[in-house]
């Protein structure tokens, strides 16, 4: 069946708490309106006000209560209506949600599940269009998840609540209307694990959530030329699956990395370092990352398209690597 990407998380949340009676959600708006962008929309009818939680507009709040349920044994999955507000309560995140685990030996769990809103092209400005999700790779502990179709959605959604680790799941608000297929019986998908969403010869193009959809206009265009690009959507973030890249990379023996993000302190940094010192004799030549300027986000629809990256730029990238 086709349905959104907003569809395919409802039904994942809504799935989860029915299967598991410690699963609750707690956030700004989620019971009464839905959610701002209507993700929970219909729950608080499903399950009821001891599951579905209303809270103060207070970040801090929100995962200071879910850290303490989820050391009483309970599953929250927390809101954070824009992934912007998380460095409101980055303390709680990096020093305390990331490192219970290990400072408690491995004898604490903490399976908290954060959903935030992320990404440009909605002209929200500055504050609230990051891909926050570069902020945390410098943090072990967090599994940080960013799908790109409904299927992955849910799939992923599924995962992240039952792991038994933190994780951030990071929602793209400029494609929760995207439309993709969604199985009758849909599939949990592991963390960790990207996938190869167009096969091709000439060289590997490496993208996460709205920019997949770019590398495959760009792609596409590109094999109006003879040029075949392979393209990986990552979907997980952290960890990065190293192992499906590199294979892809000694195969097309080129690689480019495409972000919504300026390039410093990135996953495509961390990734272009980690192939190369890895792959380093598959590489015909130095890999290309395709990112965003190094500015805040422009509030300016023009500005704002400028600033994202697209398929041209992809397409240009490839030509200078390929030389064609």
């Amino acid at each position: 069946m086709i349905v959104t990407i907003r569809q395919a998380l409802n039904r994942a949340l809504g799935d989860a708490l029915e299967a598991d009676p410690d699963v609750f959600i707690v956030g700004e708006d989620v019971a009464g309106n839905g959610g701002v962008f209507k993700v929970t929309d219909g729950l608080l009818d499903r399950f009821g006000a001891d599951r579905i939680y209303d809270t103060p507009i207070s970040e801090q709040a929100i995962i200071g209560c879910s850290i303490g349920a989820a050391l009483s044994g309970l599953r929250p999955v927390a809101e954070i209506m824009f992934a912007d507000f998380a460095a409101v309560c980055f303390d709680q995140l990096v020093n305390q949600m990331a490192k219970i685990r290990y400072m408690s030996g491995g004898q604490t769990g903490l399976p908290v599940t954060v959903r935030m809103a992320n990404g440009g092209g909605g002209a929200f400005a500055a504050q609230h269009s990051q891909t926050g999700e570069h902020w945390f790779l410098n943090t072990p502990g967090l599994k940080l998840v960013a799908p790109s179709n409904p299927a992955d959605a849910y799939g992923l959604m599924r995962a992240a609540i039952a792991d038994p680790n933190p994780v951030l799941f990071f929602e793209h608000k400029s494609m929760y209307n995207d439309k993709g297929e969604l199985p009758e019986d849909p599939q949990v998908v592991e963390i960790g694990r990207a996938a190869i969403v167009r096969p091709g010869e000439s060289a590997t193009v490496v993208a996460s959530q709205a920019m997949v959809g770019k590398a495959l206009e760009a792609a596409e265009q590109l094999a109006q030329r003879g040029v075949s690009l392979e393209v990986i959507d990552l979907r997980t973030i952290a960890p990065l699956d190293y192992e499906t890249v590199g294979a892809s990379v000694d195969r097309t023996n080129n690689l480019i990395a495409v972000q919504e993000a300026p390039v410093g302190g990135s996953w495509a940094s961390t990734l272009v370092t980690e192939i190369v010192g890895r792959h380093f004799e598959s590489l015909d030549s130095a890999p290309a990352v395709v990112a965003s300027d190094d500015t805040p986000v422009p509030f300016g629809e023009a500005m704002e398209r400028a600033w994202l990256p697209d398929a041209d730029a992809i397409v240009s990238a490839a030509e200078r690597l390929l030389k064609v």
